[in-house]
């Protein structure tokens, strides 16, 4: 392995339990950060969307151009991802006119697209791959159709499947505990359960950081979006402080 390899890989971290809590905590704080800009600032998600995207396209541009692996860069990149999916899908989903199952087809189309054009390109889509600039950008793009897509599985369930918020964190939490189940028990490919399971933690963060700010009378605890998003930020920079990462390991 070479150097220019060894600082690409040490940007992308390895994938443990203190990643997936942090993830969880990252796409909740998407859920009420995006909410915050479109919906209490009153911009809209046309505008909402405009503005995640440029902090999405800016924060990918800085990880991209650094030489190790920084969490504090990594996890603002994640949380411009969950940012503008939020705003992206509410556009799709309700904006466009298409339904939450329109939103969710087309997002799943554009997600899977993503994961097929990254594996006849490069060979692979497993993250312990991601080893050059081009394996990266995928890395990004995907990441983003799979948090978006996330959202609007979120807002079908609880809205349109009327299971509510507490019903819909029931529903995907289930799904996450059937794909650990999987990981261990099974032989299923890890690369396709770990994309599963980053699919499944966006719509669950979705329906929790629903329930954090909606209304009383809709389900929710009716909490502050611009309170909930800092303390979930707060989360996450305890977390992120207190349990150093480690870089994942390229396999060839």
């Amino acid at each position: 392995m070479n150097t220019s390899t060894e600082k690409v890989l040490s940007k992308v971290p390895e994938v443990t339990l203190v990643f997936w809590i942090i993830k969880i905590a990252a796409t909740t704080l998407g859920e009420t950060g995006g909410d915050a800009v479109s919906m209490s600032m009153n911009l809209g998600y046309l505008i909402g969307t405009a503005i995640f995207s440029v902090l999405f396209l800016v924060a990918v541009f800085a990880q991209m151009k650094a030489r190790t692996f920084r969490p504090l860069l990594y996890w603002a990149t994640i949380i411009a991802t969950t940012t503008v999916g939020t705003t992206l899908a509410d556009f799709a989903d309700r904006s466009l006119g298409i339904g939450y199952a329109g939103g969710t087809i087309l997002l799943m189309t554009l997600l899977f697209g993503s994961l097929l054009i990254w594996h006849r390109s490069l060979g692979a889509i497993s993250v312990s791959t991601v080893s050059s600039p081009k394996a990266e950008m995928f890395y990004w793009v995907t990441i983003m159709f799979s948090q978006t897509l996330g959202t609007a599985l979120g807002d079908w369930t609880a809205d349109t499947a009327d299971l509510g918020y507490g019903g819909g964190a029931i529903v995907f939490s289930t799904l996450l505990a059937v794909v650990v189940a999987a990981y261990y028990w099974t032989k299923l490919s890890h690369t396709m359960l770990f994309w599963a399971a980053f699919i499944l933690t966006r719509p669950l963060g979705a329906v929790v950081g629903d329930f954090l700010d909606k209304p009383l009378n809709e389900g929710g605890l009716a909490l502050s979006r611009y309170s909930a998003s800092a303390a979930l930020l707060a989360f996450m920079l305890i977390a992120i402080l207190l349990f150093k990462q480690r870089a994942a390991r390229i396999s060839h």
